[in-house]
């Protein structure tokens, strides 16, 4: 696994892109910055993997655009120590963010393809990331609750098993709505029941499907 003076100067320059786009909190900039993308894109993407756009992964899922995957981070608000649920591992390039900031990651995968070859690459990387096959809904509450959890699919609503799984001050980001274009959403737990609601915005995911895994 080759990570070249060039690909960190091609890195350095996605990362100041990023910057320039408006996310200023260096810690996530840092952790970009310290993670090889081009190692989780197939080889035919080589020349194109820190431009910052999204590209097709396999299993029609694709690894998000890197300024998204900024953004998220940024507004979810991880501190060191964290449990955090990551709903769509997809190639596992924001799981490692969130362990670059200390975090304690949790990720499932619907897509049993491509759960098997991230889990793989990334134990590969030496990363503590625990992955599971399943349906993402369900989230995973034998290691309830969490801190914090991040939806990287766009989902029309969120499954009251997963808000169940979320700790009282606990926040969840998530692309919500139908259709071609969702709005990022950030929901604060206030009470066993009750939460506030921020949005940030237009954005576009691949869908999460609901009370599904593929083989």
């Amino acid at each position: 696994m080759v990570d070249s003076y060039r690909h960190k100067g091609m890195r350095k320059r996605l990362i100041d892109s990023i910057r320039k786009k408006g996310i200023t909190d260096e810690k996530i900039l840092d952790a970009m910055n310290s993670i090889p993308r081009h190692l989780f894109l197939d080889s035919s993407f080589l020349e194109y993997a820190y431009d910052d756009k999204p590209f097709p992964i396999g299993s029609g899922q694709t690894i998000s655009q890197p300024y998204t995957v900024a953004f998220q981070t940024d507004i979810l608000d991880v501190q060191k120590g964290h449990k955090v649920l990551e709903i769509g591992s997809g190639s596992g390039y924001q799981a490692c963010v969130l362990e670059e900031l200390g975090a304690k990651v949790f990720s499932i995968e619907r897509q049993k393809k491509l759960y098997l070859k991230t889990k793989e690459f990334i134990d590969g990387l030496g990363y503590s990331i625990k992955f599971f096959y399943g349906d993402g809904n369900k989230g995973a509450p034998s290691f309830a609750p969490f801190d914090r959890i991040l939806i990287t699919a766009a989902a029309p609503e969120i499954s009251e098993e997963l808000f169940s799984q979320l700790k009282i001050g606990g926040k969840l980001v998530v692309p919500l709505g139908e259709g071609d274009v969702q709005t990022m959403i950030r929901l604060t737990k206030t009470s066993e029941n009750d939460f506030s609601e921020e949005q940030f915005g237009a954005f576009r995911f691949v869908p999460l499907l609901k009370n599904k895994a593929n083989d």
